[in-house]
């Protein structure tokens, strides 16, 4: 049986393709990314110095095996060093001819700066003067020693870097000089002396003079970074896997402290910021790569090595351009250049921005070097909503975070940048902002439905409680209002209309800047910039290749009668302006409206209450013909909005009493009236019904298809109004396509109570107008029951919604905003639950239900249209899903529609039929 192979050197590129069946992905898994591109670069002829690789294969059983290196890989790498000495002329450890090293890290996704480095291997007492002899540059041998003592001393045996920056420090002051470059040769060696001693003093041992002993505890350490603090976080935050390992990438040095025909630099083969189609990058003449990224030295930009080095710069720019063609990705490289000699020391794909990550993907596309398809998946869905949301400028936000004004953090709820006075309830965050023109905050211990004005009018929300779908957020989202959740720090005094956190106060009035983005918050104005989407060409461009992949005829593989083509995009609108916007933004059709919403406007409010303090069907039906008006209006806008594609709307859902005073407020005011002996009988009354309303689960109670069962007259209201709009609107030459969803449907029964009435109405409103159009009646799926007899309810049902939030709760039996302030996130992070069910749908428990809701539904009626309109509707993941049991849309807010659209199109190219 043949040893198993732990080592290859830069020439055995073929041997690792054979070990792993031919496949790149798994060289680059058994190589990690820095190793396999090292190989490649080697193979394809650019100058990269002679080293090996040390496996991830090797890593993981290292740490399987309690840290100690896995049989034979050790001697494999003394092999392969050996190889190593032959092809450079040199020799590891030789006093004259001394061979360095440099030892790091490489995973097979990038991990920037989170794993360990190590340089100048094989420096001891003698080497050094070998080296000095050799170089005749005595300076620049005790400068590689003394970096060699520092580097080995912090990565490996875990020494603060303190212990040696103060000494440097203290040599440099003495000396008068600024910079570690300017001391001269002796300062250098009586420093490395004193680093050496620190060493001892530190670790009670000597710092190691055998080269092998450097090297193999190097590699010990580069290995066990794999699971250090920051690189475990970085992998959490990143999402990558934990058990895929680091390779070691053992390679030549070259230097680029040789004096003024070395240097060392990093560069981009595009800017990654832009995208602009330009080497982008800094190089240091006389330094090693640490320095250039240290902030030490003033770097130069790298267009100005073509005045220092012409035909370095010459060579560097060709090679530059080879690898983005070979690649057909951007570049992020390290080279250095040592008296005038170029080395590729690292290429990998460069990280960007969001900006940039569009415009490059939709530049290579039309460049010719990747096709439309894979410029698509290159750019991930929240880089899209990045783009689209406001964004604080990078330079302000950092000054405020150096000024101490951060205040508070919490979750990051809804995206984007927003700075404004602060007030702490509904009613005067609105007037501010409408009477007044003020840009407002609005600050919350949490929200309600009430409190819906204020959101509205507000620029941004910050609350101390909730989570990433509690009402705060979901309303955010909706409207695209930067939100941040959950900022547990502050201490909000509704009475003082103030907040206290981390030794700072806030008091109303005073100016915050909120980033919903990065879930943070700060005391004063941020300077900031709001992107638009028609503003970004290339975005537009690249979404418009989306909705192509996703709109061709067979790219599900799916049964008879099903749809076929990918996903569509709606979104969920309540008001015309969010139809306009979302329309603009790409959405196909309206997949929620939510009538409620229209109900807490200050002029609908009180007609509201009324209707549901009434005592008689007559005297409800009296209120509700006042609303009639106000909400055929509402439907009126939306409809010519969308003229031309569907628009769901779904009738009343929420329970009754959250249209009515708070009871507990109430109870206080009832009370203080009667201590005064200034009894209010209408108050008195109101209390007496509203604790008659009281329900102890009231989200499992009398809401949605019931309350249209107990109290019809409000549902008939809302078909009439819903349908005397869309007459108006086809009078007027549009052409509306309403769809009537009933809500919360557990039982067929429910549906044959309410749904012919309802028909009836829409008869008799086109016959009245003398008017027809196509028109559907549906229900939302968020009952299990409803679910599982879903055969049964398609019969009647032309067309279904997943309601996931509710659906997610009443599968789980998770109360949502309880379930996210006590327990869930620790679920989440004990590994109980693989993510938070309210933001990704559980695709074992939630999904299977909406994937047997999907096949029965659709043996009872095969063309039945079914989609999603819950928070589920714009994540990539949830998506996903809707795509593989075979729905028609998703639906999500206006401001997530390009985010869908984009997610919509991956899933159909990563499952096509």
């Amino acid at each position: 049986m043949s040893e198993r192979k732990w080592v290859y050197t830069f020439h055995e590129v073929e041997e690792a393709e054979e070990h792993v069946g031919g496949d790149w992905n798994e060289v680059r898994a058994l190589l990690g990314g820095k190793g396999a591109n090292l190989a490649e670069m080697t193979r394809i002829g650019i100058p990269v110095p002679p080293g090996f690789t040390v496996t991830t294969e090797a890593c993981n059983a290292y740490l399987a095996a309690g840290d100690k290196f896995p049989e034979n890989m050790w001697e494999q790498e003394l092999e392969a060093l050996k190889a190593t000495e032959e092809e450079t002329g040199k020799v590891f450890g030789d006093p004259k001819n001394p061979l360095l090293l440099s030892c790091r890290s490489g995973a097979v996704q990038s991990m920037p700066g989170m794993m360990d480095t190590v340089l100048n291997i094989g420096l001891n007492d003698v080497t050094v003067e070998g080296m000095a002899e050799l170089t005749q540059n005595k300076h620049f041998a005790y400068d590689s020693y003394r970096r060699l003592i520092q580097m080995f001393g912090g990565v490996v045996l875990g020494i603060p870097d303190e212990a040696f920056e103060d000494v440097l420090d203290e040599y440099k002051e003495e000396k008068g000089v600024a910079l570690d470059n300017e001391l001269d040769a002796e300062d250098l060696k009586k420093l490395a002396a004193e680093f050496k001693a620190i060493v001892k003093e530190h670790k009670g041992f000597d710092f190691p003079d055998d080269p092998f002993e450097q090297l193999r505890m190097a590699t010990d350490a580069v290995f066990g970074s794999w699971n250090v603090k920051r690189a475990i976080d970085y992998r959490n935050a990143a999402g990558i896997p934990h058990d895929l390992g680091t390779a070691v990438n053992v390679m030549t040095m070259v230097f680029g402290n040789m004096g003024q025909t070395s240097g060392t630099g990093v560069a981009f083969t595009r800017n990654p910021s832009t995208g602009e189609k330009k080497l982008w990058g800094e190089y240091l003449l006389n330094a090693q790569g640490e320095d250039v990224v240290a902030g030490i030295r003033n770097v130069a930009e790298i267009q100005h090595l073509a005045g220092d080095m012409p035909e370095v710069y010459e060579e560097f720019s060709g090679i530059a351009e080879r690898l983005e063609k070979h690649y057909r990705e951007v570049q992020d490289v390290e080279f250095t250049v040592e008296r005038g000699k170029l080395w590729m020391l690292q290429t990998r794909n460069g990280k960007r921005t969001a900006k940039a990550a569009v415009t490059i993907a939709v530049d290579l596309a039309n460049e010719g070097l990747i096709s439309k398809e894979e410029a698509v998946s290159r750019v991930a869905p929240g880089q899209v909503d990045t783009l689209l949301h406001p964004q604080f400028v990078l330079e302000a936000k950092q000054e405020a975070q150096k000024a101490g004004k951060r205040f508070a953090t919490g979750v990051n709820a809804s995206p984007g940048a927003a700075v404004g006075r602060v007030y702490f309830d509904a009613a005067t965050a609105e007037s501010k902002a409408k009477d007044e023109g003020q840009d407002v905050i609005m600050v919350r211990p949490f929200t309600k439905p009430d409190d819906v004005s204020g959101m509205l009018a507000a620029q941004g929300v910050l609350t101390s409680e909730g989570g990433a779908t509690s009402h705060a957020a979901v309303v955010a989202r909706q409207f695209g209002i930067p939100c941040v959740v959950g900022a547990s720090a502050m201490k909000i005094n509704l009475e003082k209309k103030q907040l206290t956190a981390n030794g700072i106060t806030v008091k109303e009035g005073d100016y915050i800047s909120v980033d919903g983005t990065s879930g943070e918050a700060f005391v004063g104005e941020i300077e900031s910039i709001a992107p638009t989407l028609e503003e970004q060409t290339e975005l537009l461009e690249l979404l418009g290749w989306a909705d192509e992949i996703s709109a061709a005829e067979g790219i599900r593989d799916v049964p008879e009668g099903w749809p076929t083509r990918g996903l569509q995009v709606w979104a969920n609108a309540d008001y015309p302006d969010d139809a306009r916007r979302a329309r603009t933004y790409g959405a196909q059709g309206i997949g929620l409206c939510r009538t409620e919403h229209m109900f807490f406007e200050a002029e609908r409010l009180p007609i509201v209450q009324k209707m549901i303090l009434a005592e008689t069907s007559e005297e409800r039906t009296a209120a509700l013909d006042k609303l009639l008006p106000y909400q055929r209006d509402d439907f009126d806008g939306l409809f010519e909005a969308m003229t031309g594609l569907p628009v769901i709307v779904r009738l009343i859902d929420p329970p009754l009493h959250e249209f009515m005073p708070d009871e507990h407020e109430l109870l206080e005011a009832v009370i203080e009236n009667r201590l005064k002996d200034a009894v209010e009988e209408d108050k008195e009354a109101l209390l007496v019904s509203v604790q008659a309303m009281h329900e102890s689960n009231p989200m499992m109670g009398l809401r949605g298809v019931r309350l249209s069962v107990v109290m019809p007259e409000i549902v008939s209201m809302q078909v009439r109004a819903i349908f005397e709009a869309a007459a108006d609107v086809k009078l007027r030459g549009f052409d509306p396509h309403p769809e009537v969803m009933i809500p919360l449907t557990g039982h067929i029964n429910e549906l044959h109570f309410i749904q012919p009435k309802l028909e009836e109405i829409a008869a008799e409103v086109m016959e009245e107008k003398g008017v027809e159009f196509a028109y559907k009646f549906g229900t939302m799926i968020e009952i299990p029951r409803a679910g599982l007899t879903a055969d049964q309810i398609a019969e009647t049902a032309e067309f279904f919604s997943f309601g996931t939030n509710d659906l997610t709760q009443f599968t789980f039996g998770y109360s949502r905003d309880d379930a996210e302030r006590n327990f869930l996130v620790k679920y989440v992070e004990e590994g109980i639950l693989p993510e938070n069910p309210f933001q990704t749908i559980d695709r074992d428990g939630v999904g299977s239900l909406m994937d047997i809701t999907v096949k029965k539904g659709r043996s009872a009626r095969v063309e039945l249209e079914v989609g999603i309109c819950g928070e589920h509707g714009g994540d990539p993941s949830s998506i996903e899903w809707c795509h593989l049991i075979g729905l028609n849309y998703v639906s999500c807010s206006p401001f997530r529609v390009p985010v869908a659209r984009l997610a919509a199109a991956q899933a159909a190219m990563e499952h096509r039929g």
